[in-house]
Formats: structure tokens, C-alpha cells, sequence
């Protein structure tokens, strides 16, 4: 089990991931900061002093609901996945291969459509000389 533990953790795809949620904590800061430095003093311009914070429901008996935390969070989250989605949209435009360039070669033996880089064939299993 821990050969196994071992290999998972020296995979990259183990190390991206922690490099993502060590970054993506980093980004929470910033966001929160964009949310309460710069989107609350504008919206404040247009509707007026905006403290989203004190924003409470009260409830029967001594329960209260934070509305503003929540608005906060609800626009920190609205911030953090649009600035998601064009991140991983710019890196599948950055990924695209040009559409003139193949990606396939026909095996000469079954006339499958293979990989580029193939040394044999997945269908028929002949050995080609590249």
C-alpha cells in the first residue's frame, strides 16, 4: 500500500493538483479582495453605501440569517468560476492543433486510422516502418 501511496504521489497528475489547490487558495485572497475593495465601493456608487456584511434576516426566537455573507460569497464564487472558464478556455485555444495539420496516418496493411507517432497498428497488429 505504500509502493502504491508512493507512485501516486510522484505522478504528475498528483503534483498539478496540489500546485492547483495551493494557487487556487492564494487566488480566494484575491478575490475577496476584489469583491470587497473594488465591486462594493462601485456598486456603492450606484445604489449607495454598500456593506453587504451587516445584511441580516432575523428569524423567531434568537436565529439570524447572514443574507450579505451570503451575497458575498455568491458574488466571490461568480467572480472565481468566470475567471476559471477563461483561463481554461485560453489553454484549450493554446492546446488546439492548427486544423490543416493531421493527427492520423492510414496503416498501409488494414487501412485504419492510426496515431502519427504509431509503430504498429492497434487494429491489426502490423508491425509499420514509419
Amino acid at each position: 500500500m505504500f509502493k502504491e501511496f508512493k507512485e501516486f504521489a510522484v505522478k504528475g497528475n498528483a503534483l498539478e493538483l496540489a500546485i492547483g489547490v495551493i494557487i487556487g487558495a492564494a487566488f480566494t485572497s484575491v478575490v475577496n479582495s476584489i469583491v470587497n475593495d473594488i465591486f462594493n465601493p462601485l456598486l456603492g456608487i450606484f445604489i449607495g453605501k454598500v456593506d453587504f456584511h451587516s445584511w441580516t434576516l432575523g428569524l423567531p426566537g434568537e436565529g439570524v440569517l447572514g443574507i450579505g455573507s451570503f451575497i458575498n460569497a455568491l458574488i466571490n464564487f461568480l467572480i472565481v468560476s468566470i475567471v476559471v472558464f477563461l483561463i481554461a478556455r485560453q489553454f484549450n485555444r493554446f492546446r488546439k492543433k492548427p486544423s490543416g495539420v493531421p493527427d492520423t496516418k492510414q496503416c498501409p496493411y488494414c487501412m485504419s486510422a492510426i496515431a502519427l507517432k504509431a509503430t504498429r497498428c492497434p487494429n491489426c497488429t502490423s508491425q509499420l516502418n514509419t
